[in-house]
């Protein structure tokens, strides 16, 4: 298997031990810490909201237990914290000290995104003034590899260069990696009011269900069309941060959309040759991606393809040097979900 790992266990901060908690949840910490910091985040801590998507959860620790766990000695101590994913956002809540709403989204890979989107609605709606929000997983287990071996997702290969290939004809499937993404989420006034720094705008986000049985997805490209569509409106993005993940179901939607959207004007590029694809927290990195785009002027590139069988696409695969103003994210899961989002610069 070829995976992005994250070489750090992330079991003390400070002078607090988080061994016992699930290694998705200790991500998250991390990636909060970061996040926090780098903001400076200021605000009453019963008006800051916590809101992190996660799909595979702790599954890591309930496949180490599941063999001793049938029994009442061998059943851990925390193992009914391990299997609830809400462990994530509480524990995220009470390491950064914020006593607002906390959420944990469990809505596949694009649970990220639909972060974003609740957190906007409670700054909008007034119930919060600030709101972390991200993604995270931890899914490098023989349960997730098994099942995407068992589905074809995933290829078992010998070279970096012969998997995880979007937008290829000549690959199939994608690489499991792990990791977490946080942002900090304020009104703009507020931001500017304490004297922070403005990375980038969120527009508009727009997550809809295709209504499909499980493991099935709708080949056709209307539902995720509809709702670039709905997020991408009469602005004309100057690039796409496309889900494209290796898969050809998935690219070849991809590319219809984008040429059913854009006429092929809009330069297009998929991160994961680089990442490899990390579930929940993949649209949190998307987003980060793309805010780093938008500081430094650049488009990243789509590594490792030769655009076999989508050589009409406007596929970014050399780094462009350019301004950038606005960005738009795709994101789709299993569950069924296609979530997109607009931010500028």
């Amino acid at each position: 298997m070829i995976a992005g790992l994250i070489d750090d266990e992330f079991e003390t901060f400070g002078n607090r031990n988080y061994r016992r908690y699930p290694r998705s949840t200790r991500l998250a910490v991390a990636a909060a810490r970061d996040a926090v910091d780098m903001s400076g985040l200021s605000a009453d801590p019963r008006r800051i909201g916590v809101i992190i998507g996660t799909s595979a959860g702790a599954i890591l620790e309930v496949e180490a237990y599941a063999p001793v766990a049938s029994g009442l000695k061998g059943y851990p101590v925390h193992g009914v914290s391990i299997v609830d994913s809400h462990t994530i956002s509480s524990t995220v809540s009470e390491h950064i000290g914020a006593k607002g709403p906390a959420y944990t989204l469990t809505t596949g890979c694009t649970a990220s995104l639909d972060a974003v989107s609740l957190g906007k609605l409670l700054l909008k709606t007034g119930q919060v003034d600030a709101c972390l929000v991200g993604g995270t997983d931890a899914p490098l287990g023989q349960w997730s590899i098994n099942g995407f071996l068992k589905m074809k997702a995933i290829q078992s290969a010998s070279s970096i260069t012969d998997a995880g290939v979007p937008f290829s004809e000549q690959h199939d499937g994608f690489v499991l990696a792990e990791g977490a993404a946080m942002l900090i989420l304020e009104r703009r006034e507020d931001a500017l009011k304490r004297g922070r720094h403005v990375h980038g705008s969120i527009g508009k986000v727009v997550s809809r269900n295709e209504g499909k049985p499980m493991l099935h997805a709708d080949e056709t490209g209307e539902e995720m069309l509809s709702v670039l569509q709905a997020v991408v409106g009469d602005v004309t993005p100057t690039y796409v941060n496309s889900q494209a993940l290796g898969l050809k179901v998935n690219d070849r939607i991809e590319s219809k959309n984008h040429h059913r959207m854009f006429k092929g004007k809009v330069p297009i590029t998929s991160i994961k040759g680089m990442t490899g694809h990390s579930f929940a927290a993949m649209g949190a990195i998307q987003t980060i991606s793309s805010i780093l785009s938008m500081e430094y002027g650049f488009i990243p590139p789509t590594i490792k393809t030769r655009q076999k069988g989508f050589e009409s696409l406007p596929l970014v695969r050399e780094t462009i040097y350019q301004p950038v103003s606005s960005v738009s994210i795709t994101t789709h899961g299993i569950s069924g979900n296609n979530a997109c989002m607009l931010i500028s610069k």
